[in-house]
């Protein structure tokens, strides 16, 4: 089964900077996009950034411009480097997958088990 391990979270100033990584299994035939999402306690799970299989890139409005999200093909594995953090952005971080297992397969979703991610002074 297609399996994505994030890792890289931790604790970190205001100010700081962390990058967090997201590989997936070699069993994944075909990535449509993957993306980057967060869900702190008590809110809904939401969009932070995303990546297609042609490098277009997207994020929310809450990030842009501190955070970047980019690919390394060769080791199947997607970067969320985040500059800047603030407390408000304290959550666990999930990377989510557009894939496909096999060429007969259809695209499901796919994700991480999530990866803590902690900004306080």
């Amino acid at each position: 089964q297609v399996q994505l391990v994030e890792s890289g979270g931790g604790l970190v100033q205001p100010g700081g900077s962390l990058r967090l990584s997201c590989a997936a299994s070699e069993t994944i035939f075909t990535t449509n996009r993957i993306a980057w999402y967060c869900q702190a306690p008590g809110k809904q799970r939401e969009f932070v950034a995303r990546i297609t299989s042609s490098d277009i890139t997207n994020y929310a409005v809450s990030v842009k411009g501190r955070f970047t999200i980019s690919r390394d093909t060769a080791k199947n594995t997607v970067h969320l480097q985040m500059n800047s953090l603030k407390p408000e952005d304290t959550a666990v971080y999930y990377c989510y997958a557009l894939a496909r297992a096999t060429i007969s397969s259809s695209y499901a979703n796919y994700w991480g088990q999530g990866t803590q991610v902690t900004v306080s002074s």
